[in-house]
């Protein structure tokens, strides 16, 4: 299990390599929340996570043997860029497979950072299947895999974010009095937890899961790591089905508390953290912040830091990011109404169903010759979310059976 000094011994390598990113205090969120907030800005890494400082410092521990014969690794993301770039700056050869659904946008950002020394395999439909494809490369070319969190060099490497959290908040003269760190597989709040609760074992550590991927709360509640059998992968860098063992048994020693935030307040946040502090951050890299609303009332007076662990937010997301974030404000609403086949239905509709301000931003319909009524799959959004229950109400005379697609995921996901 790593300790404190392994954290110190991975920042006297990695401090003249990454960067050291700002502790900045937050006047919008701290006036928000009635708390003292700052944020650790991993997003401004030179790789835009914090992910480079675990893939530096393992890759730099190998022997000059093993680094001749090259690394290997599996990742759909920010895992992916970090050991690219040490490997570039290292002049190692590195093979790293990502699925083939992943992004070209991601696989570009690997390439860029890598360059020569780097050389991508697509393989397999889910990271599963491409994961298990790096292993058995690994396994037959004599190379070495560089885990993407159950290692404790890599573990090492991440906790050298906490190393200058405290550095930084002795300058400022600051204490804190809680840490939200996100958590996928584990190796950030591993690193994080065990130099924190070294130095300074009264400052709360609470690891933030997204809701749909809560695999270390799996594992805390079975008292060994699980592998969930879905997950919902919006929050991609800490959406894992299955925690490591490691950072399994770290988290379980030092973490204070696990809590979960919904993939539509990481929405929400994410937009809010755009648009009012203009910080760019990842789905995962906002949970941290998503976070402090879940525990508003208890921050209150306190001194709080959290961590943005990374900042590659892919444009294209946004309209997906905006969708969730209304469904989770319960102003955006799906449902499937049978209408009437004859003229002025859809009027009717509009004047009697709908609030003066409520808007329809989807209708699908096909009209079917000899049917009296068809099924339309009919998007609204609310004027003002309270006003939900009687929308319900009104739909329930116009289709006594229709559909609300709230809380129906498979009829969602196949219709929306």
């Amino acid at each position: 299990m790593i300790t404190a000094k392994n954290i110190v011994d991975a920042h006297k390598v990695l401090k003249s390599v990454v960067e050291k990113t700002p502790l900045d205090f937050d006047r919008y969120l701290s006036e928000k929340y009635g708390a003292t907030i700052y944020l650790k800005r991993e997003n401004m890494q030179k790789v835009r996570s914090f992910k480079i400082r675990g893939a530096y410092y393992a890759i730099s521990q190998l022997s000059d043997e093993e680094k001749k014969r090259g690394v290997v690794c599996a990742s759909a993301g920010n895992h992916a860029q970090g050991v690219a770039y040490t490997c570039n700056e290292m002049k190692i050869p590195a093979t790293i497979f990502m699925p083939v659904t992943t992004p070209q946008q991601k696989i570009g950002q690997v390439q860029f950072f890598g360059g020569s020394f780097v050389n991508i395999q697509l393989v397999g439909d889910t990271f599963d299947a491409s994961a298990q494809a790096a292993q058995d490369f690994t396994k037959a070319e004599g190379m070495t895999f560089i885990d993407p969190f159950d290692d404790d060099n890599v573990q090492a490497g991440q906790g050298t974010v906490a190393y200058e959290i405290y550095e930084q908040a002795q300058e400022e003269e600051v204490s804190f009095d809680q840490i939200f760190v996100p958590v996928g597989g584990g190796g950030l709040i591993s690193g994080v937890s065990a130099y924190i609760k070294d130095v300074s074992p009264e400052i709360e550590v609470i690891g933030v899961e997204a809701s749909g991927a809560r695999s270390m709360r799996a594992a805390f509640d079975k008292g060994y790591p699980v592998k969930l059998e879905n997950i919902d992968k919006f929050a991609d860098g800490i959406a894992v089905q299955k925690v490591g063992q490691r950072t399994y048994e770290v988290a379980r020693k030092y973490v204070d508390k696990l809590i979960g935030v919904d993939e539509g307040l990481i929405s929400e946040t994410l937009i809010d953290m755009y648009s009012k502090q203009g910080i760019i951050a990842e789905p995962a890299g906002a949970a941290s912040i998503a976070a402090l609303e879940v525990m508003k009332d208890d921050i209150k007076g306190k001194t709080v830091v959290c961590i943005i662990s990374g900042g590659n937010n892919d444009i294209n997301r946004m309209q997906e990011m905006e969708e969730r974030a209304l469904i989770y404000d319960g102003v955006k609403h799906y449902f499937v109404v049978n209408f009437p086949q004859r003229p002025g239905a859809l009027r009717e509709f509009v004047n009697d169903i709908l609030g003066p301000k409520d808007d329809i931003t989807r209708f699908e319909y096909i009209k079917r010759a000899n049917k009296g009524k068809g099924p339309v799959l009919i998007g609204i959004t609310l004027d003002n979310k309270n006003d939900y229950a009687a929308l319900l109400e009104r739909l329930a005379q116009f289709d006594p059976n229709y559909i609300n697609l709230h809380g129906n995921e498979s009829l969602y996901n196949m219709l929306v």
